[in-house]
């Protein structure tokens, strides 16, 4: 294997694991938002870890956090829960931060 292969295998790598540790910040962070959103909601127990389920699977949706923000939003506006777009988001900030946080201790 030549030097510049090498360079290209050792990226490759880098790069998989820099998707897989995103991959598992946002779904972390999903959960603790799925269980904040659900507190606010009036669920708790087994109905808060069914909601935060529902905000994971809602990522999947399309691309990007748009999806689970307009779910939550949906949610809250449905219930009555007065939260701002921006304290939607600023929580959602708060959470990937902390999920963050948690996975790299965890490593």
């Amino acid at each position: 294997m030549t030097t510049f292969d090498d360079r290209e295998d050792k990226f490759e790598k880098k790069f998989a694991h820099d998707a897989e540790l995103k991959f598992k910040a946002e779904a972390r962070r999903n959960k603790l938002l799925g269980l904040w959103a659900a507190e606010l909601l009036g669920k708790s127990g087994a109905d808060a870890e069914s909601y935060a389920k529902e905000v994971i699977r809602a990522d999947f949706e399309e691309d990007g956090d748009d999806d689970v923000f307009r779910k939550i939003r949906k949610d809250f506006d449905a219930a009555g829960v007065d939260q701002s777009d921006h304290q939607i988001r600023r929580h959602m900030d708060e959470y990937l931060a902390e999920a963050v946080k948690q996975i790299q201790t965890e490593g």
